[in-house]
């Protein structure tokens, strides 16, 4: 196994994914750095051919014929949208168009693009070859040059080592897939002679010879993303979540979490050719029922101008279900294009770490945090007084500790919470029950997705994080 790990010595990194920055339309920044960027920045290091000082190159074509490799890297980013500025020219210009401050120059206009901030600043890259200690060595060489990842305000240290066949990969590793949710550029054969051909053009021609010219750089293959902070925990783990791309009324979440339901369980049997799990209908279920499957609808809720409008859709699995499944369902959830059903008619795609809408980010819904409040209203499970120790039960049903302080109303509880009419909550033909919205507040950090209430499987009661999360006052009991 061969491993190159970079670290990023300022703790960010910057880079243009598609050539997009200059334009101003990059929205989010390159994440993980792709295998190609690597690859090209080793060859920087020390050239190609004749122009080597320290090696003899054939280490990196055996590196452009290997096989895609795995990249362990974090999923906790933050992307920074960096301002456009004006620089100073440095060919002259007209008079009309001279700098004040520089006389007889002109400003350019440069748009930096996106800057990224990973929570654990460095990433492995895993080749499955038996490399030989000639090559080792020679691309121990070219890391050691090479200076930065990307833009030159990123600055990196790489180091190239062999290890074991058997070593185990890290929980949050990207992995090639053809069914994967991501396409990251990877060198492929060939990639060293497009690299020549252009650093001779440019070598000619200047800064008239562009990287967008020569499209054959851009070899990208499918990756399967890591379900960042979504990981196995007591509380299960959200599998997978979808984009609409069209907002769609917060009261028409029964609506939209039974078209979603609908939709997964008909392209499972498309794509898997197979009865869907029992985990997912809940027909035939041999528990008390509660660890089932929860369709849950994303809302924008929970700030100044919030809306309350559904932005999106996840698929939430219990404890327990084993890897084949939980692969499986999140193939089936990417699959799907399209809600149709219920009045509901929008377009779908597979989150792949956009920064917009927050509400599809996983650490909208995850935390953790002290205090909860519903989005949606949940769905009381009894015809009894809503207490605390009511719905500490709740909690205990929905795999949570019991809260300290309980805060409960019919009217939403926070900016962009959805108040619905009893229509919009009950099936036809199902007991009716009340609902309420509730404020919880726990002795302790509590991870989400928190849902609670006996429709939780469809979404009602889901609870956002709100304030501070180490010291928070405490709500008033409410019986």
């Amino acid at each position: 196994m061969l491993s190159a790990t970079v670290e990023f010595l300022l703790g960010t990194y910057r880079a243009d994914p598609d050539g997009t920055a200059h334009t101003g339309r990059l929205q989010d920044g390159e994440w993980p750095p792709a295998p190609s960027r690597l690859f090209d920045a080793l060859v920087a290091a020390d050239g190609t051919g004749q122009r080597c000082r320290h090696t003899d190159g054939t280490e990196l074509q055996m590196l452009e014929a290997a096989p895609s490799p795995s990249i362990e890297a974090t999923t906790a980013t933050h992307s920074q949208r960096l301002e456009p500025r004006f620089v100073v020219k440095q060919d002259g210009g007209s008079v009309k168009k001279q700098q004040q401050e520089y006389v007889a120059r002109t400003a350019a206009l440069v748009r930096p693009g996106v800057r990224v901030t990973p929570r654990v600043p460095t990433v492995r890259y895993l080749w499955p070859v038996d490399i030989e200690d000639e090559h080792l060595r020679a691309l121990q060489v070219r890391a050691a040059r090479v200076g930065y990842l990307g833009c030159a305000d990123s600055p990196v240290r790489v180091r190239v080592e062999r290890l074991p066949d058997d070593i185990s990969l890290a929980s949050e590793t990207y992995r090639p897939d053809p069914n994967g949710d991501a396409s990251i550029g990877v060198p492929t054969a060939g990639r060293l002679e497009t690299l020549d051909v252009a650093f001779a053009e440019w070598t000619e021609h200047g800064t008239a010879v562009g990287r967008s010219q020569f499209p054959a750089l851009t070899t990208k293959i499918s990756y399967r993303v890591p379900q960042a902070g979504n990981r196995d925990t007591a509380n299960g783990r959200v599998v997978a979540t979808l984009v609409l791309r069209s907002g769609v009324s917060g009261r028409r979440v029964a609506a939209v979490a039974a078209t979603f339901k609908a939709a997964v369980l008909r392209r499972f049997e498309d794509t898997q050719g197979q009865k869907p799990p029992q985990v997912l209908h809940g027909h035939g279920f041999g528990t008390d029922g509660y660890d089932l499957a929860r369709f849950l609808s994303l809302p924008d809720v929970g700030h100044l101008h919030a809306s309350g409008r559904i932005l999106g859709v996840a698929l939430w699995l219990p404890p327990g279900c084993g890897d084949a499944v939980t692969a499986a369902v999140r193939e089936v959830v990417h699959s799907v294009r399209r809600l149709d059903g219920r009045g509901i008619h929008v377009s779908t795609e597979a989150w792949q770490g956009q920064r917009r809408p927050l509400a599809v980010q996983p650490r909208r819904w995850i935390g953790p945090s002290r205090r909860w409040v519903t989005a949606f209203p949940a769905v009381h499970e009894r015809h009894v007084s809503l207490t605390l120790d009511e719905v500490g039960r709740w909690c205990e049903h929905a795999g949570l500790p019991r809260p300290a302080a309980v805060r409960s109303s019919r009217s939403p509880l926070a900016t962009g919470s959805v108040s619905l009419a009893p229509s919009e909550v009950h099936r036809p033909g199902m007991p009716r029950r009340p609902y309420s919205h509730v404020e919880l507040l726990f002795d302790q950090l509590v991870r989400g997705p928190v849902v609670i209430g006996s429709a939780r499987q469809r979404g009602l009661g889901l609870c956002f994080p709100v304030g501070d999360r180490s010291a928070l006052p405490r709500p008033p009991k409410q019986s």
